[in-house]
């Protein structure tokens, strides 16, 4: 089994906000699949996708516990399946990305975003895949712009690269890991291999 995380804050007015772009890639993604986040657990909400494309099951899980203890709803679904971080991807905002780029890595620090950070602690190690949704950097206070809203054509960067990255959760799931990154990270201009 695959355990594919997107990060946000649960509650109507988180919704929408730049910290929910992993949300965002999750419910994208799930349409693609034509899966619902219909069942509850592991400290989240979660989807279970059996599909015969994929050579395992794969469970999508939002975490719900507020963006600081994501961790202890991937650490509750890792134990209960068994899996190891290798069987792990995270999808979360960041700042050092301009919005519309996404940017994949095997591993690498949190970059000071705290729901992978926790994640990171609680895992006990910084090798876990993941896809940064580049939202930006704040004209003023992170946390003040991590929770509001993008609008006008930053909107539609943010929701071009959740699709982009939903795409690359496919091909990730299809392909491997080497050619999605390779694939996606090459959009930029060039290849990256590392964290």
């Amino acid at each position: 089994m695959k355990l594919i995380v997107g990060l946000g804050n649960p509650g109507r007015e988180y919704e929408g906000t730049r910290h929910n772009a992993g949300y965002l890639v999750l419910d994208q993604f799930a349409e693609m699949c034509r899966a619902d986040f219909d069942r509850s657990g592991f400290k989240g909400i979660y989807a279970l996708v059996k599909n015969p494309s994929f050579a395992e099951p794969i469970l999508l899980l939002k975490p719900e516990t507020f963006m600081n203890l994501s961790g202890e709803s991937v650490r509750a679904a890792m134990d209960f399946y068994k899996l190891s971080p290798e069987d792990v991807l995270v999808i979360y905002d960041d700042m050092a990305i301009e919005p519309g780029r996404i940017r994949l890595r095997p591993f690498g620090s949190s970059g000071a975003h705290k729901g992978m950070q926790n994640i990171i602690d609680l895992l006990g190690t910084d090798r876990i895949k993941r896809i940064r949704i580049g939202i930006g950097e704040p004209p003023f206070s992170g946390v003040d712009w991590v929770l509001t809203k993008p609008k006008g054509e930053e909107k539609e960067k943010v929701e071009s690269a959740a699709g982009e990255a939903a795409k690359a959760i496919r091909d990730y799931l299809l392909n491997g890991w080497d050619y999605a990154m390779n694939h996606y990270n090459q959009k930029e201009g060039h290849i990256e291999r590392t964290a």
